[in-house]
């Protein structure tokens, strides 16, 4: 009889058999499950935010329309320089006022002096970037607010002008 020869111990070290334990159908369903569930997930935050992604282009091409002033409604343009952050904080700042706006509140559009539309527009008023210039409903520029502002010193400036200046 032949003696077995005593090998050192392979503690560890699984079988072929052992190495890839087969995971039963329940797991293998609930696995599918959840993709699903997180690609439903997915999929919703990825149209949520293509549909809010769509919406800001579509507003900032509605800002961006100059032509628009003098159209019978008051307008309120922004001079804006998108690499300036005082700008910026300029243009969160009117947009916040005029949501709170009771009553109707003016057109609101933005000229952008890295655009020949919107330098050229500064340069035709004389005015520089982080100034806001209000018109009235026949395009006539009525007031001209230079630098920064709060939303609680906008608003009141805001519902003013159109007390003054809307004739619908």
């Amino acid at each position: 009889m032949a003696k077995k020869k005593n090998r050192p111990s392979q503690k560890g070290k699984r079988t072929k058999s052992e190495a890839t334990p087969q995971r039963s159908n329940a797991a293998k369903s609930m696995s599918r499950r959840a993709l699903i569930q997180y690609g439903a997930i997915g999929g919703a935050v990825l149209l949520g935010g293509g549909y809010f992604g769509v919406r800001a282009v579509e507003a900032a091409i509605c800002e961006a329309d100059l032509t628009k002033i003098g159209k019978g409604t008051p307008s309120i343009v922004q001079i804006h320089d998108p690499s300036c952050p005082v700008c910026n904080a300029l243009q969160r700042e009117a947009r916040k006022a005029l949501k709170a706006m009771e009553g109707d509140a003016p057109d609101y559009f933005v000229a952008n002096i890295s655009t020949l539309e919107g330098s050229n527009f500064a340069a035709d008023y004389g005015v520089p970037h982080v100034t806001i210039l209000l018109f009235d409903g026949k395009g006539e520029m009525k007031q001209v607010l230079q630098g920064s502002r709060t939303r609680a010193e906008l608003q009141p400036i805001f519902e003013d002008h159109m007390r003054r200046y809307n004739r619908g």
